[in-house]
């Protein structure tokens, strides 16, 4: 059975919730997910997973620097994760708080370990987002979402 990592960091509580929201659709598809902050992964366990899927707040226009530290110690095993499926998701205190740019500059990351990204028609077209506390349309897409990527994973992953 493939395994899934749902990471996060969150002051606040509503990046949690969102993970929590991920998490919980991806088990329902029969996937082996573990819900972690992400000041308890170690980079050593990134690849044991075949899907990384990452949260974080915006901070400044981009992830929070728990996210990119262990991003950034990834590097370790660069090229070692080609082939597997990533997956970002954020939140921010107001609209143009830079969601959007939070995500992007994870799947950046992901994208440049090879991984596999897989973006959405429909709803929020780079991952999930959340303005403040997550509300019923930013819990629909992260059910969606999760949905979407476990699919993949599977698909990926038989």
């Amino acid at each position: 059975m493939a395994k899934v990592l749902v990471s996060y960091y969150s002051r606040t509580g509503h990046t949690r919730k969102m993970a929590e929201k991920i998490a919980e659709e991806m088990k329902k598809t029969e996937l082996d997910v573990d819900l972690k902050r992400v000041e308890e992964v170690g980079v050593d366990e990134l690849p044991g997973y075949q899907a990384l899927i990452f949260g974080s707040p915006t901070y400044y226009g981009t992830m929070a620097w728990e996210m990119k530290k262990l991003l950034d110690e990834s590097v370790k095993f660069h090229g070692k994760l080609r082939g597997r499926v990533g997956g970002a998701f954020s939140s921010s205190a107001n609209v143009g708080g830079g969601n959007e740019t939070t995500v992007l500059d994870i799947l950046k990351a992901l994208m440049i370990h090879g991984m596999v990204v897989q973006g959405s028609d429909r709803g929020d077209h780079y991952g999930p987002v959340a303005v403040g506390r997550p509300d019923g349309r930013a819990l629909q897409n992260c059910e969606d979402y999760a949905r979407q990527l476990a699919a993949l994973v599977k698909k990926l992953f038989p």
